[in-house]
C-alpha cells in the first residue's frame, strides 16, 4: 500500500543527485543454508573521503551518511508496511541492490539469485512501488551478492556481483538507461560470499570488498571500472557477516567481521589502514550463528555501531568511538538472517527491519528508542521465505519502504511505508478461483488511522472485475477503523490484478490495497465436503463432488490429488482424468474419510486443469471418534 510524505528532501554531499534515497539500505546476502552476510550503502558517485553527512563524519560509502540523512528533519508518524506486490526473478533470489539506474528518479532493483543460474536479474523501477518485467544479465555461476555503485565515474550506477560459483567477481558498467555492458570478470583465489563498496585507500574511488575464504580481499579502484589485485587479509574466525565504518574516528575505513566460533559466535573489528590491509582489533561475543550485520550511528552521537542479525536474534553493540564497543544487548526476533536500517517511522530515530526466515516467515520492525535500544518487533508476515530485506522510497512519497527477497517463491516483495494509516490483514487481497460471470464471496480490510489527527478521504475505488464498498466515509477519527469491503466478479478465464485505490490526507500519493484472482469455468458443487463423525480407523460413506465445464473450449485434466494438514486421512477416486470435458459436461471426484486419530481433521482435494484458476480446491473436514 502506498504512503505519506516523511522524509523530506535535504542536502548532503554524500548522497550525490539522489538526494536522501538509500541507493541499497541493505545487506549483502548469506550463504545457502544460512552462513553469513554483509551490508553495505550504495552511491553513484564519489567525493571526499570523510564527507560531513548531516553532522557525522563518514565515508562517502558507508550506509550510516544515507541513513542519518533519511531520519533529519522527518515528521513522525507510526511506521505500517502493505505489501504493493510481488515480482518474478530468477530462483532462489539472495541479494538486492537499489539504485536509480536510468536516472529517472525512481529506484530500480539488482538481483542475485542462487540456484543455477549465471545471470543477474535488473528490475527497473515504475516509481508507484512497481517493477518492469526483469530483464537478465550474465555473469559468472552462482551469483552470491550484488552491489551497485560508480565504478567508472561517468555518473552512472554500474553493477558489482560475487560469483560463488565460478570464483570471481563480475563488473557490469551500466550505460546510464537502465541497460549494462556486458561483464568483465576478475578472478579470486577463494569463492566470493559477499561483496561491498568502500573508499579503504582514500583516493576518492570506490573499491571493492569481498569475503573469499580464507580472505577478506579489498580490491583497490582504477577510477575506470577496473580493480587492482586483491589484497587480502586472513579471515579472522569462519567465513564472516562484515560491515565497513570508520569505527575509529581516524578518517581510514573499518571492518566488523561476525561468524560462528565453535560454539559461540563473535564480532572481531578489522581497523583499517588506510591502504586496504587492516589491524586486528578487539573481539566480542554475539548472538548465535551471525547471518547479516549492520552499521549505523544508532545513538546520533557520532560514534557508530552495530546491528548483527542471527539465529537468536538480534544483537547491538554500540561504539565507544575509539573502534571498541561494549557488550551486546539481545533483543527477539524469529531466526533473522538479513538486516536493513533507516528510520521507518519518521521520528529521526534510527529503526530495525528484519528478515526472519524461520516459521513464521516474514519482516520485524523493531523501532529505535533513540539511545540504541529497541522495542519490541511489530511482525509483518508477507513474505512466505524471507532471505534478504533492503529498504528504499520505491512510491516516490517520501517514506522508507522494503524490499525483501521470497527464496521459495522466486520473487521480490515491495512493502510500502503508510505512515500513520494500517490495513489489517496487510497481505494482498486474495480470490484464489471464482467460476466466471459469478461473484465472489465479500473479503473485508480494516483500515485503521494511528495518526494523532483526523485522517481525510478524498476518494477510493477498484477496478472492472473486482468492486468494493467501505464503511470510512469521508474522514477517520485519530485511532479510528473502517472497513474496506471487495469482491471479484471474473469475466473471462485466468488470472486477474487490480487495486483498491485510496486518495487520502496521510500520503502524497495514493495508498493501495494489492487484489488478485484467477477466473474460472470450472464449477465444483458443492464447494465443500463435511463428513459426519467416524470411528478412528473406519471409513465413511463416500460423498460426491461434480466438476462441470462451464467454458465453450474443452476442459483436461492433468492432476487430482488430496493434500493438507490430515491428507492421509481422506482418499479419492474420479472419473474425470480419464476423460476431456466438452461445454456443460460433468466428471466426479468422490472422496472417503477414515480417520486416523480421534479430534477435527481437515484436508483438500487439489484439481489441475486447463480451465483457468488451477488447482481448484475442496475442502475437506471430518471428526475422528
Amino acid at each position: 500500500m502506498g504512503a505519506g510524505s516523511g522524509v523530506p528532501k535535504i542536502p548532503c554531499e554524500a548522497l550525490g543527485n539522489h538526494d536522501n534515497l538509500p541507493q541499497d539500505v541493505g545487506l549483502s546476502p548469506h550463504p545457502d543454508p544460512r552462513e553469513t552476510e554483509d551490508r553495505v550503502c550504495r552511491r553513484s558517485t564519489g567525493g571526499p573521503t570523510m564527507p560531513r553527512c548531516c553532522g557525522l563524519r563518514v565515508s562517502s560509502f558507508l550506509p550510516s551518511c544515507v541513513l542519518l540523512c533519511l531520519v533529519a528533519n522527518a515528521a513522525p508518524a507510526r511506521a505500517q508496511l502493505e505489501t504493493r506486490g510481488s515480482f518474478s526473478v530468477l530462483p532462489s533470489p539472495n541479494s538486492i541492490a537499489v539504485g536509480d539506474f536510468n536516472h529517472d528518479g525512481k529506484l530500480d532493483l539488482a538481483v542475485a539469485c542462487l540456484l543455477g543460474t549465471t545471470q543477474i536479474t535488473v528490475l527497473l523501477g515504475n516509481g508507484d512501488g512497481t517493477f518492469q518485467p526483469a530483464v537478465n544479465y550474465a555473469v559468472g555461476s552462482t551469483p552470491f551478492s550484488v552491489t551497485t555503485a560508480d565504478f567508472n565515474q561517468d555518473g552512472n550506477l554500474d553493477l558489482a556481483v560475487a560469483n560463488t560459483g565460478s570464483n570471481s567477481i563480475s563488473i557490469l558498467l551500466g550505460n546510464g538507461d537502465g541497460t549494462f555492458q556486458a561483464a568483465q570478470n576478475i578472478n579470486l583465489s577463494g569463492s566470493p560470499k559477499f561483496i561491498a563498496v568502500g573508499d579503504f585507500n582514500g583516493d576518492h574511488k570506490p573499491d571493492l570488498v569481498t569475503v573469499d575464504p580464507p580472505s577478506i580481499s579489498v580490491l583497490l579502484g582504477n577510477g575506470d571500472g577496473t580493480f587492482q589485485s586483491p589484497v587480502n587479509t586472513p579471515q579472522p574466525s569462519a567465513t564472516p557477516v562484515i560491515g565497513l565504518g570508520d569505527f575509529n574516528r581516524d578518517g581510514k575505513l573499518d571492518l566488523a567481521a561476525a561468524a560462528q566460533s565453535g560454539f559461540g559466535s563473535q564480532v572481531v573489528i578489522l581497523l583499517g589502514n588506510g591502504d586496504g590491509t587492516f589491524q586486528t582489533g578487539a573481539s566480542y561475543s554475539t548472538g548465535a550463528a551471525p547471518y547479516s550485520l549492520g552499521v549505523a550511528d544508532l545513538r546520533s552521537d557520532g560514534k557508530l555501531d552495530l546491528a548483527i542479525a542471527g539465529g537468536s536474534g538480534v544483537s547491538v553493540l554500540l561504539g565507544n568511538g575509539d573502534g571498541t564497543f561494549q557488550a551486546a544487548a539481545a533483543y527477539s526476533a524469529y531466526y533473522a538472517v538479513s538486516i536493513a536500517v533507516a528510520d521507518f517511522n519518521g521520528d529521526g530515530k534510527l529503526d530495525l527491519a528484519v528478515a526472519d526466515f524461520s516459521l513464521p516467515s516474514g519482516i520485524d520492525i523493531l523501532l529505535g528508542n533513540g539511545d540504541g535500544t529497541f522495542q519490541s518487533g511489530l511482525f509483518y508476515p508477507d513474505v512466505t521465505d524471507a532471505n534478504f530485506v533492503a529498504a528504499g522510497d520505491f512510491n516516490s512519497d517520501r517514506k522508507v519502504d522494503l524490499v525483501a527477497a521470497d527464496r521459495l517463491n522466486n520473487q521480490v516483495v515491495v512493502l510500502l511505508n503508510t505512515g500513520t494509516v494500517s490495513f489489517s490483514p496487510s497481505a494482498p487481497v486474495n480470490f484464489p478461483f471464482q467460476l466466471v460471470g459469478t461473484r465472489s464471496p465479500q473479503q473485508s480490510v480494516t483500515l485503521t488511522n494511528s495518526g494523532a489527527s483526523t485522517l481525510t478521504i478524498s476518494s477510493m475505488k477498484a477496478p472492472g472485475q473486482f468492486r468494493m464498498s467501505s464503511s470510512c466515509g469521508g474522514t477517520v477519527l485519530p485511532g479510528g477503523s473502517c472497513a474496506v469491503n471487495v469482491t471479484f466478479s471474473p469475466r473471462t478465464q485466468g488470472p486477474k490484478s487490480g487495486t483498491v485505490s485510496i486518495i487520502d490526507s496521510a500520503s502524497s500519493k495514493p495508498q493501495v490495497i494489492e487484489l488478485t484472482g484467477a477466473g474460472t469455468v470450472v464449477g465444483l458443487t458443492p464447494a465443500q465436503l463435511n463428513f459426519p463423525p467416524s470411528k478412528v480407523g473406519t471409513s465413511s460413506a463416500p460423498l460426491t463432488v461434480q466438476v462441470k465445464n462451464h467454458g465453450s473450449a474443452p476442459l483436461t485434466f492433468s492432476n487430482i490429488y488430496v493434500n493438507g494438514a490430515n491428507y492421509k486421512d481422506f482418499s479419492q477416486i474420479n472419473n474425470c482424468l480419464s476423460q476431456t470435458l466438452t461445454e456443460g459436461m460433468s466428471c466426479t471426484v468422490t472422496v472417503t474419510f477414515t480417520p486416523t486419530k480421534a479430534g477435527s481433521r481437515s484436508a483438500y482435494v487439489g484439481i489441475v486443469d486447463t480451465g483457468g484458476g488451477s488447482p481448484q480446491t475442496v475442502n475437506l473436514t471430518g471428526t475422528g471418534t
